[in-house]
């Protein structure tokens, strides 16, 4: 290969081989055991959850619907799905029936979903054990039965014209039933006390990427290869 340039080219070889360098450095447990992504991807996570707690609006919402009574019959692939699903139920209050796969409700709306908030809260808090102690299931199993059954409710909703009942259930099912379960486990953490590694991670995203391209385009140069913008003649 010929080279043009050796200056700018030694300067590409730099910038390839320094970026290759802290790329192993990335992959390598040097950040708390962990490798750079996973230290990264985790640090998110818990920054993530500490401004992703909506118990207390939710519970505002559910309040409005206490005393609200409904009926649904929820459609299963698998009996065992339903029967999971009927403890979920009971444990709240209301009646359920499970006929093989399918799986009648009747029962408080509002009390139904504040005890889907309540485990939510618990999750959250990572405290499994209350959950799967008040089921004598897996506390994630728990949740993701809460999770299709409240879909299924909303759906059924919907189909009814209740607007307002499955808008308050969809509510339930995003902004606490999903937190809880996602987030299980991750110690949260607040934004505003770690914004300069938030920062810095962000402004290293940025550099690194930058730091490779400078690499592709000085090797290139180096070896006579450039980019141009052409003139294209125009015809009248």
């Amino acid at each position: 290969m010929l080279i043009k340039n050796k200056k700018i080219f030694s300067l590409g070889m730099v910038f390839a081989i320094t970026f290759l360098g802290v790329l192993v450095l990335i992959f390598s447990p040097v950040f708390k055991g962990q490798n750079g992504l996973d230290f990264a991807d985790n640090s998110f996570n818990k920054l993530s959850k500490g401004s992703s707690y909506f118990i207390p609006k939710v519970t505002k919402a559910v309040k409005e619907f206490a005393g609200k009574s409904v009926s649904v019959t929820l459609k299963y692939d698998k009996p065992e799905e339903a029967e999971a699903a009927a403890k979920l139920f009971t444990t709240a209050g209301a009646q359920a029936e499970v006929s093989g796969a399918e799986l009648k409700v009747q029962g408080d709306l509002g009390a139904i979903l504040q005890s889907a908030v309540n485990d939510s809260d618990a999750m959250y808090k990572n405290d499994g054990k209350t959950v799967a102690d008040r089921y004598g299931m897996d506390e994630k199993a728990a949740m993701k039965s809460w999770w299709t059954a409240l879909s299924k409710m909303e759906k059924n909703m919907k189909k009814e014209k209740l607007i307002a009942e499955g808008k308050v259930i969809y509510e339930v099912n995003k902004k606490a039933v999903e937190p809880g379960y996602n987030y299980y486990k991750i110690d949260a953490q607040n934004v505003s006390e770690h914004s300069g590694m938030m920062t810095g991670l962000l402004v290293f995203y940025v550099a690194y990427t930058m730091w490779w391209g400078y690499a592709i385009f000085y090797l290139f140069e180096g070896v006579g290869l450039t980019m141009k913008k052409s003139k294209v003649k125009k015809e009248i």
